[in-house]
């Protein structure tokens, strides 16, 4: 099991944000999905920058 806080990782080109508490449904990652458990070729589900080109941030 994983203790870690949860982080926020946003998308450098159109500023969407990912926050592992929330996961994101509509992609099919539920809530407490951790961002290493995302698959490598996920893309950003508002503009399509790949998941490489996102940046954990401190919110």
């Amino acid at each position: 099991m994983n203790d870690a806080p949860y982080k926020v990782w946003q998308c450098r080109t159109c500023g969407y944000l990912y926050d592992e508490a929330e996961g994101e449904p509509l992609e099919g990652l539920a809530p407490g999905t951790r961002w290493a458990e995302i698959p490598e070729d996920w893309v950003c589900p508002l503009c399509g920058t790949p998941k490489s080109d996102f940046d954990m941030v401190e919110i």
